[in-house]
């Protein structure tokens, strides 16, 4: 299964606060181990929201949607990072994360990516060929 890892941001994250060499090794280290035991697809560290948009989408027709510049109150819902992994389970998951090389105060969310079964016979022969071209045309680039 693969997850999305969420790295929550913080003040220091929204203020444009920068790791040090200490965290920056640490972060490589596990980062290699990840990608050695085959468990890390992708990893980023994101900019602060005040580089970043919103857009609010009316479900009104005709009605185009409300965009929102940067910077946003830091909330729960902010993002500094992810890791997209592979794992067996989300234990395995939550095992790989405990290891992560954060201090006190840093939080994470691991969430499940669906995969195409997960969508049953909604997604139907046409839109499943769709997503395997889609992938196959991504994963070249």
């Amino acid at each position: 299964m693969r997850c999305m890892v969420i790295v929550k941001a913080s003040r220091d994250t929204e203020a444009g606060v920068m790791p040090g060499t200490e965290l920056l090794t640490a972060m490589g280290k596990f980062n290699e181990e990840m990608v050695e035991a085959g468990v890390m697809l992708a990893g980023e560290g994101l900019h602060p929201t005040s580089k970043g948009a919103r857009i609010k989408y009316s479900g009104t027709p005709g009605k185009p949607p409300e965009v929102s510049r940067g910077p946003f109150a830091v909330t729960n819902d902010l993002v500094a990072g992810f890791w997209l992994i592979q794992v067996e389970s989300l234990e395995e998951a939550v095992d790989w994360m405990k290891r992560a090389p954060f201090d006190g105060g840093a939080e994470i969310e691991i969430r499940q990516v669906f995969d195409t079964e997960d969508f049953g016979e909604a997604l139907t022969p046409e839109l499943r060929e769709q997503e395997t071209r889609l992938r196959a045309q991504v994963g070249a680039k």
